[in-house]
């Protein structure tokens, strides 16, 4: 027995207590559940159409593109002229993720390879966990379906994101990931991605590229 297990089996003692009574549990849980919750900013509480205009104004406010297609399997070919609009090799890297791996690539000319960035790689493609509207930032979850060095290593980073994942607030954004993913079960680390890297630190020149991709492109997918 450890030193916490023990003080914790001397406070039950103390208290007559065993720790797994259903009634204390549920005094537990009631009051975890109906804590007060902090102020949420009112520009962030639309719905529909609303919600996602102010997430493409906000993205592209902090200096991201967005383009809109009509459904998954649009992507490859959006990411296609992307490319080639940027002059860019018809190259790509991305992770594991099946919404990826179910879209189209073959019907276009790109090179697909897989796996985490080395840092060797321009142009990488990962898919959001969701959008917050309220300031156009993309939430990464980490893991082999959408690896964290795509997100931080290529100069270019393309984000797939579908419409229905975007949330008018942080706050909503935190309690659907603990949906989905449960306790003892989070991603080892979240990213929050608002535009572009950049930085002004040094006589406030500003400087893309500083510490992540110098750009930033977001295909919304509708549908």
């Amino acid at each position: 027995m450890s030193a916490r297990d023990e003080i914790f089996a001397n406070l039950r003692r103390s208290l007559g207590v065993k720790g797994s009574e259903a009634p204390r549990r549920h005094v537990v849980q009631e009051r975890l559940e109906s804590a007060p919750k902090g102020l949420v900013p009112q520009r962030g509480q639309l719905i529909g159409e609303g919600l996602i205009e102010l997430f493409k104004t906000q993205a592209e406010a902090a200096m991201a593109s967005v383009v809109e297609v009509d459904g998954p399997m649009a992507v490859p070919e959006a990411v296609a002229e992307y490319l080639r609009a940027s002059n860019l090799p018809a190259r790509i890297k991305m992770g594991d993720d099946l919404r990826l791996a179910a879209m189209p690539w073959g019907e276009t000319a790109l090179e697909i390879s897989k796996g985490r960035s080395d840092g060797q790689d321009l142009v990488a493609v990962n898919h959001a966990f969701a959008g917050v509207a309220e300031t156009g930032t993309l939430t990464m979850t980490s893991g082999p379906e959408n690896p964290s060095t795509l997100n931080l290593l290529p100069d270019y980073a393309i984000v797939v994101l579908s419409a229905k994942d975007v949330v008018g607030d942080y706050e909503t954004m935190w309690a659907r990931l603990r949906d989905e993913y449960g306790k003892g079960q989070m991603p080892r680390t979240v990213n929050w991605i608002t535009g572009p890297s950049r930085s002004a630190d040094i006589e406030q020149t500003l400087l893309l590229g500083a510490h992540g991709p110098r750009s930033l492109h977001i295909v919304l997918v509708n549908g």
